[in-house]
Order: structure tokens, then sequence, then C-alpha cells
């Protein structure tokens, strides 16, 4: 324990080494601005509280469930409702009902033919597809005119519009018709918010802003309470249930992260390595975006630690280190071994030690449930991104720009989402060997994730890098190679971005078994695809005008306080 008003060594050695005359890239991140307050936190009177209300609660899922039944004969409102329950975050408590219910609906309207309601064929297809159901877009040929464009009329049914708006987000790369439909919908419904009232206005206006199939479910969450409580015909029962669920959620997550908090303030990384981001409470706010449901507590915490490590290493290589430090670095993970310790400057030491210490922690939980490799597949999942780091460190000190094939080959690992992807699996319950190893051979979907997080990162982040010593990013290697424009080169890694979300819908799909032909070796549940796909959705939303964990303003701190410090209001 360190005497208050003294310093380590470790940070002596850090701050002389800012004074010394080896030249860093350093990239001057803000300090943290959450201070102590996630420390504060008293979880006590909260847990009895939400325990008192346990009876409630089960007799509000009941009544839910009753509903739920209750909409079968009537397609379109249990279609509206099974969108309530997901849109309100609370259907990880009615996963086998939903389940069941759209496969039925899914036997029993297979071809919808029979269907010319606008409203209802969007909705259908949005959910249907959501679930991995393939459902075909032909669904929407009923709705064109004679010349293959969807007909000026539909633009009256706002309802009808906003759906297929929604539904546009899941296409595939054969949906061109889905293709059309988003830009149909996108010009007419830009000028409609100010002529609608709510809660419809709020609808569109937020989709417009973020489609909900691309957005962290906790905020979309917490976004459609205030929505759907609106709505003249909400059905009381979920309404209540989601808000005591969001504010019981809300207390767990605040109990973790007060946990973490602890954990990271004993590091003290923010002293003795002020060249890198301070960003555990942004962190956790990533991890809530992975998995918020109370089953995965041990994931988020597991997750939540490895990545706060992971984002001081990427400031190691990133924004302070110099080559011959990180060709000693990158070997030290490598060899991933105590030893190497005696080669690291001081500042390495710390950060390697701090990563030694998470694995053990981490080898010693799995190893008590009996699922030791997974702490293997973590290790090598983190060594594969040091390596990119260095490769990309490498350019740097050569003053290489690479060309946009070889940049994507380094720089969609080192964006980091196969290691998170992988990280992500590790605490979770039902994750089979099979599932470490398919998700190790950089699947389809893992790649699509990583390509959209990279793309996004470089569009909103190439010009604060390119204000220090950095290497070239997705931007500037097209400008370079194709002599594009700046705006041409982003408008081209958009274009790569909606083919990575397209490929992504295309990986979400329940697999087809085809007559006579043997069934595939691995099929990922649908729990391990949709970390990948919450992967994706942080990225989408904390890249969208901004890199929002480097640079935390009002966006991101508005999530953080809707989430973490603002209960809903009963």
């Amino acid at each position: 324990m360190e005497l208050e008003g003294h310093e380590s060594n470790d940070s002596i050695s850090i701050q002389n080494d800012f004074l010394g005359d080896v030249h860093r890239p350093l990239a001057n991140f803000h300090p943290d601005i959450w201070g102590n307050q996630f420390l504060l936190y008293s979880p006590d009177f909260d847990k009895a509280r939400w325990a008192s209300m346990k009876g409630q609660v089960e007799q509000l899922k009941e009544k839910v469930r009753t509903k739920l039944q209750e909409t079968a004969s009537n397609p379109l409102e249990q279609l509206q409702f099974i969108d309530a329950i997901q849109r309100l975050g609370i259907e990880y408590q009615f996963e086998e009902e939903i389940s069941h219910a759209l496969q039925k609906l899914h036997e029993k309207h297979q071809s919808w033919e029979d269907n010319d309601h606008f409203y209802t064929a969007a909705l259908y297809f949005r959910i249907l597809r959501q679930e991995g159901f393939r459902v075909s877009a032909d669904i929407f040929k009923k709705f064109l005119d004679a010349e293959g464009k969807f007909r000026e009329g539909l633009v009256n049914d706002v309802q009808g519009m906003l759906a297929l708006y929604e539904a546009a987000h899941l296409s595939l790369q054969s949906d061109d018709i889905l293709d059309h439909a988003l830009a149909f919908t996108s010009n007419h419904l830009q000028s409609l918010p100010c002529k609608l009232s709510d809660p419809l206005a709020a609808l569109v206006n937020h989709a417009l802003m973020q489609p909900y199939w691309r957005g962290i479910p906790r905020l979309e969450a917490r976004n459609y309470l205030s929505i759907y409580e609106k709505g003249p015909l909400h059905n009381t029962s979920l309404l209540k249930l989601a808000k005591l669920d969001f504010n019981m959620l809300q207390s767990l997550h605040k109990e973790e992260l007060q946990e973490i908090s602890l954990w990271w303030k004993e590091l003290d990384f923010g002293r003795k390595l002020p060249f890198a981001r301070d960003r555990m409470v942004e962190g956790y706010f990533w991890i809530i975006g992975v998995y918020f449901e109370p089953q995965y507590a041990l994931a988020r915490k597991i997750m939540s630690k490895v990545i706060a490590i992971a984002s001081i290493i990427d400031d190691i290589y990133d924004a302070y280190g110099t080559y011959n430090e990180l060709e000693i670095f990158t070997e030290a993970i490598e060899r991933w071994n105590v030893d190497c310790m005696k080669q690291l400057p001081d500042y390495m030491k710390i950060c390697y030690q701090a990563l030694l210490d998470v694995f053990e922690e981490i080898e010693e939980e799995m190893a008590n449930q009996g699922r030791s490799y997974r702490t293997y597949y973590a290790k090598e999942a983190l060594k594969l991104l040091a390596c990119c780091y260095f490769a990309e460190a490498k350019w740097l000190h050569q003053g290489y720009i690479p060309t946009v094939e070889e940049y994507m080959q380094i720089a969609v690992p080192s964006c980091g989402y196969l290691t998170l992807a992988m990280i992500s699996f590790v605490g979770m319950g039902d994750v089979t060997k099979a599932a470490f190893e398919w998700a190790m051979n950089d699947p389809d979907i893992i790649r699509a994730s990583s390509i959209v997080c990279r793309l996004r990162a470089d569009i909103v982040g190439h010009k604060f890098e390119r204000e220090r010593e950095h290497i070239a990013s997705a931007v500037e290697c097209y400008m370079k190679q194709h002599g594009m424009t700046e705006q041409q080169a982003c408008e081209e890694l958009y274009k790569q971005i909606e083919d990575a979300w397209k490929l992504m819908n295309q990986q979400l799909l329940k697999p087809t078994p085809t007559a006579g032909s043997a069934a595939p070796e691995f099929v990922p549940s649908k729990a391990v695809l949709f970390r990948v796909l919450n992967l994706t959705r942080f990225a989408e939303v904390t890249h969208m005008h901004n890199d929002d964990y480097t640079h935390v303003g009002e966006a991101m701190q508005s999530h953080i306080k809707s989430l973490f410090i603002e209960p809903v209001s009963m």
C-alpha cells in the first residue's frame, strides 16, 4: 500500500520518460471524467427492494405470457406484441414463448401471398428475419408498380413506411428490392416528423437517426420505454414489467460497475500510465452493449477486465511505445511468461503484470468449472491482436503506406473484434470448444463485424490520428492508391460497411438442411452469434459521428447516465 502524497517508482519512471529525449507518438487523450461516483454505490437497499417485489414481477410475467398466447389467433396483434416485448428489452424473459410463436407464424404464413397489407408484411418480414427465419424479400414485390418502383400511394401509410424502412436494414446481398425500399422510405420519412404527432413522430425521428436493428439493445430499450408509454394502446402489464426489469438490471449493472471500478482504482493506471486512455466506465458500457442479461454476470466481469487491459495495450502500441520497446513487448505477449518481465521497460511491466494477473484469475475460474480450454483460446486471440499491432508499428517505423489490400489484411483483425468475440464467449455458460475453434478461424460473421468496426473507426478518427505520427488509415490508403478525394474514399468505405452488414445478416439466418447432404460440422448458437452482432452494434453507434470511446462527449455521457445513473420513472 502506498502512502498518500508519495509517488511509486513506476509513476516516477513514467514521468522521467516523458521528460526524457525519447520521441513518442503521444495522443494526449483526455483523463477519466467520472471520478469516484461509481465507487460510492451501495447495493444493499436496492437488493432488499427488488427481493420484496419478486412476487409482483412473477405475476406481471404471467400476465404477459397469457396475453402472448391470446394473440395467437390474430397474427398482426401477435407480431406487434412480440415487437413490443423485444423493443422493451425483456425478450430474454420470454425466449421460449416467442420462439414457439414465431415458428408457428412462419409455418402458417410461409408464402404470405394472401396478405396485401403493407405494414403487416413489413413487420412480419423484419421480426422473423431478425430471428433467423429465411423469409424472402419477394413478399414486397406486390407493392411495386408496373415500372418496378414502390407505389407512390404507399407514402400515405406512415406506419407501413416506417416498418419497411426498419425491415430494409436486414437486407442480404441478393435483396435488391430492399435497397430500393431503403432509399424510397428514407427519402419520404425525412420530411415527415414535423407533420406527425407523438409517439409516431418520436419513432420516425429515432429510426432515421438510429435504425433499430443496428442499435445497442439496452439504449434502444431505454428509448422505447418512453415512446411505448405514450401509445394509446400500450399493454399496462407489459409496460410495468419492462420498467421494473430495467431498473432491477440497472441496480445489478451498478453493482458490477462498482466492483470493476474498485479493481481498476487499485491498479491506478490513470496515474501510473498517464499516456493511455482511462476508460473503465466506457469499457463497461461496451460490455453492457454485448450482453446485459443477468445470466451473463460472470462473462461481463471477465470481459470488462480484459477489455480494460487490452485498451491499455492498444495505447502502448499506438500512443507511447518505441519500435524497439514494442518488439520486446510483442515477444513477451507471445511467450506469456512472468520471466519476460525482466526485459521490459518499467511502464510495460505494469501492464504486463496486470495482464498475467487477470488471466490467472480467469484460469482459476475456468478450472473450477471444468472449462480450462477456454483460457487457451483467449490467450491466442490476444497474441494475434498484439502481432497485428506490431505489424502496424512496423509500417509506422518504416514510413510505409500499405496498399488497401495489405492494410485490410492487418487492420481488420487489429480492430480487436475477433479477439473480443473470443473473450466474450469465455464467461458464458453453454459455449462448446467447437465454438472457440469456429471463431478462431475468422468466420464470415466475425470478419464482417471487424470490417464495420475498422472502417467506422477510420472514417471518424483519421483526422485526429493525422495530428500525430500514426499509420495511414483506410481513408488515406484509398486516397493514395486510387487517386480519390477524401469524400470519395469515405463513400467507398460506407459501401463496404453496408456490404459487411449484409454479409452479417446472411450469417445470422438459420441453416437450411439440404436433402441428402451432410449436416454442417458446426452451427453457432444464437447466443454466440448475437455476441458478434452486438459488438458490431456498439461500433456502429459509438462511431457514428465521432470515436465516443476515445473522445467521451455528450452522446457517450448521455448513454452512460441513462443506463447506470438515471432509473426509469415508474
